[in-house]
């Protein structure tokens, strides 16, 4: 049968207890001094017993010098983390800077939608109408291209359906053409050749000469 799993709760009785810690604390020491070596790592282990008995391992000659190593690396992500004075003092005036502009932006769009006009000045209100003047002049170019550009596509569309009706109605004629047009019969010429004109009568007379009969009368 395979091992139960172990319930991770505090081992009320004491002697099981100090059984359960002298073997978990060999197992722990063994499996740091093993990734020390297997895995060239500094590794410092620090261990107190319920009872106040201190336990350590260092792969190093010293457990000060790894300690010492870690408090620096400590300060030195803390010193990071946190920004200086000046440093938080610059951002905050960056934000002042992006707020105002951004509310002026937002004041700016309410005038151009007729909103808050009270507030403004003759001269304001001048730059505000040449500023919509112009967009409108930008807005109706623009409009005024796209039409263009919507024509230009109609009449070359335009001119392919005409090309394309030129040659249905040159293809329906030359068809007509050969529909109303009376057969043509053939003829067997000299050698056995065939023709489609007819025999002329001095060819076909003199045929007959060449053959004459002769009538005897008895």
């Amino acid at each position: 049968m395979g091992r139960g799993k172990v319930v991770l709760q505090r081992i009320e009785n004491k002697i099981s207890r100090q059984v359960t810690f002298a073997k978990r604390r060999n197992g722990l020491l063994k499996k740091a001094y093993e990734l020390s070596i297997l895995c060239d790592a500094e590794v410092a282990l620090v261990l107190f017993s319920h009872a106040g008995r201190l336990y350590q391992f260092s792969s190093s000659s010293n457990l000060l010098k790894t300690l010492e190593r870690y408090q620096r690396y400590i300060y030195a992500s803390a010193d990071a983390a946190v920004p200086s004075s000046d440093q938080m003092q610059n951002n905050y005036q960056e934000y002042v800077k992006l707020k105002a502009r951004v509310e002026v932006l937002q004041h700016s769009q309410r005038n151009l939608l007729g909103e808050d006009l009270a507030l403004l000045s003759p001269s304001e209100l001048d730059q505000l109408e040449n500023q919509v003047d112009k967009t409108l002049k930008q807005i109706r170019s623009r409009k005024t291209q796209v039409l263009l550009d919507e024509l230009c596509d109609l009449k070359r569309k335009e001119q392919m359906l005409q090309d394309a009706n030129r040659v249905l109605k040159r293809k329906l004629g030359e068809f007509e053409a050969e529909a109303a047009s009376p057969p043509q019969l053939a003829w067997q010429g000299e050698g056995g050749m065939l023709s489609h004109d007819p025999p002329q009568p001095e060819h076909f007379f003199q045929a007959l000469e060449s053959n004459p009969y002769t009538i005897r009368w008895t």
